[in-house]
């Protein structure tokens, strides 16, 4: 048993009383069924339990434990998502004001670091994946490029794995960063169970960025919220960054958080290796069966995280908001999002063999179905959006977003410079941002994204903000 799970047990056991928050008590009739049981180790920072601001003792051990696992040289938990993590970051490599060089498929948290500090963003453009319309990795070549063009940069940063699985090459971008004296951050969220197999990608701690950020919820055994920060080398200020994570998360973190990492970090050590293993031949097994659709695939891309099934209709038989509502509304199968061309599917070393069975007779029947039907109106509901699209930038996020805005109807916003984001959500990758002007190409993208019934935040009532006479 994990070493803070087991002392929060013990002291449920122990027979303290507790004069001190929170105010449920400890009490199961406090709350009903699971809850009752969770409130029971459900604490605060009391004697012996160490403090997550300024940790020493338990949770210092246990921080170690996860850097020795990922190869950092100082690893720190959070439990305030991987949000938390990319803000701090962005904040302690930043000054107020200056300059940027950042993938334009990063997630929205990265660009609310940026307005925070009113930073300036040059912008990296990832390559596409053709099959599905799924932004492809960044070039190590264009972070050579922009470094060389752009010397008031301060920092990079780049999201590996993507949402859909595509990694880049990390390696190489941290060379290139550390040639021009430039810290890396790479936002790898998604990526918290590379390196415990060697047919997965290695985590990026050991690829040489300086700050690494992985959401444990997202693909290990661990709640919502968890996450882990991991920082190297000297080119980030450890005490800054520490002074940003102490803004950043709450002042009373959840210690059934910080236990759930601390279980999850226990499994990961024990069992991962065997895990992935077998994931890893019962996705395979599943892929190797949907190769023979006629129309129904799973992308397929060298190095492609084994986690992510990136599913889609060729030559447009099906949207990817179809594809998502068929497999939940008829199969019972909740995908985890949907975009115009395809719908997402994400995997962890938990699933099991019932449920990778279910999606693939699903896939299958689809696919039979799609030629029975001959369904053929799916591409005209929709229009790809290439990342590589270059919005023209009339003010900086942060001057956009201090700008007196006016909300207009969306066909009628032509020309106009955005007051907001507008991302699919998720998984939270702006189209456009503060300060950028609404051209007509991207109105048409995002009338068709609505039409297609896809989740487009940033439209309210099918009306946008933006800069008011601007």
């Amino acid at each position: 048993m994990a070493e803070l799970y087991k002392r929060l047990i013990e002291y449920e056991n122990s027979g303290y009383y507790p004069f001190h928050m929170p105010g449920h008590k400890r009490n199961p009739e406090s709350a009903e069924g699971i809850l009752a049981r969770v409130y029971g180790i459900d604490i605060t920072e009391i004697d012996g339990f160490d403090n997550l601001h300024q940790a020493e003792e338990i949770i210092e051990r246990e921080q170690k434990r996860a850097t020795a696992l990922y190869g950092a040289e100082k690893t720190y938990f959070l439990v305030n998502g991987s949000t938390c993590g990319i803000l701090s970051a962005v904040c302690a490599v930043c000054g107020k004001g200056g300059r940027i060089l950042m993938a334009r498929n990063c997630h929205k948290s990265v660009y609310h670091g940026t307005y925070l500090q009113e930073l300036e963003v040059a912008y990296l453009y990832p390559g596409l994946w053709k099959e599905c319309g799924a932004a492809g990795e960044i070039e190590p070549e264009s972070v050579e490029r922009a470094l060389r063009e752009l010397p008031d940069v301060e920092a990079v940063i780049i999201t590996s794995p993507t949402y859909e699985g595509v990694v880049s090459n990390v390696k190489e971008i941290a060379d290139i960063s550390h040639k021009y004296g430039k810290p890396l951050i790479v936002d790898e969220a998604h990526g918290a169970h590379f390196g415990f197999h060697k047919d997965y990608p290695e985590n990026s701690a050991r690829l040489g960025a300086d700050i690494v950020i992985h959401s444990l919820h997202k693909t290990l055994p661990s709640m919502t919220q968890t996450a882990l920060l991991h920082v190297n080398g000297n080119l980030v200020d450890k005490r800054r960054l520490e002074r940003f994570l102490k803004i950043f998360q709450t002042s009373s973190p959840s210690y059934v958080m910080l236990a759930s990492i601390s279980s999850c970090l226990d499994m990961l050590e024990k069992e991962g290796t065997e895990r992935l293993e077998r994931l890893k031949e019962r996705k395979g097994r599943m892929a190797e069966k949907i190769k023979g659709n006629s129309f129904i695939k799973i992308g397929e891309r060298k190095g492609l995280d084994p986690c992510k099934a990136v599913i889609y209709a060729e030559k447009g038989m099906l949207t990817g908001q179809q594809l998502y509502d068929i497999l939940r509304k008829e199969y019972h199968l909740q995908m985890e999002m949907a975009a115009g061309g395809y719908t997402l599917a994400i995997f962890s070393m938990m699933d099991t063999q019932e449920g990778i069975d279910r999606l693939e007779r699903a896939l299958l029947e689809i696919d039979e179905a799609v030629k029975a039907d001959d369904i053929s109106t799916g591409k005209e509901k929709w229009i790809p959006l290439d990342m590589n699209c270059r919005n023209e930038t009339v003010m900086s996020i942060f001057a956009a977003y201090e700008r007196e805005q006016e909300l207009v109807e969306l066909e009628k916003s032509y020309g106009r410079t955005a007051g907001e984001f507008i991302n699919l959500y998720p998984p939270g990758i702006p189209f456009v941002t503060p300060g950028e002007r609404l051209d007509e190409k991207m109105i048409d993208i995002l009338l068709s994204y609505e039409k297609a019934g896809l989740h487009v935040q940033g439209i309210e009532r099918g009306g946008i903000r933006v800069i008011k006479d601007a």
